[in-house]
């Protein structure tokens, strides 16, 4: 099978002699082999791992991203930001510091949604509810 990973920028894996790949979605791990059926999965942020004809294996760690295979002969991951490393530990590293970026990124999306949603309601209620003028002989 052919295994290609690939960025905007470029091609980060291509071979030709994989056996069998591992990957993971929001469902959960999954294995694909030779001859699987066309298929298609987005994919989490999480280690895309293969297995070569010669016993050997390779991990790359993947950004989320979109999974297919082809024919039962090509497996394709498209992502935005890929690393291949041979330290599968190191790789487990960077993805739990892309889960923390992410949750960092949603939390602070969150609250600045928070913040401009209390702005629009004040201002609607300014509106809705204008100040009373102030008491008889009062200057503006």
């Amino acid at each position: 099978m052919r295994l290609l990973i690939t960025t905007p920028t470029g091609v980060v894996v291509d071979r030709d002699d994989v056996v069998s790949v591992r990957a993971e979605d929001p469902t959960g791990s999954f294995g694909i082999l030779g001859g699987h059926a066309d298929f298609v999965t987005a994919l989490r942020s999480s280690i895309v791992g293969w297995r070569q004809r010669d016993a050997e294996v390779g991990y790359c760690a993947v950004r989320r991203g979109v999974l297919t295979v082809t024919a039962g002969r090509t497996v394709a991951v498209a992502t935005r930001e890929a690393i291949f490393d041979a330290d599968v530990a190191r790789l487990a590293d960077t993805v739990r510091d892309w889960f923390h970026v992410a949750a960092e990124a949603d939390r602070a999306a969150r609250s600045e949604t928070m913040r401009l949603q209390v702005m629009a309601v004040r201002q609607i209620m300014k509106y809705l509810r204008p100040e009373p003028p102030g008491p008889p002989g009062a200057g503006p």
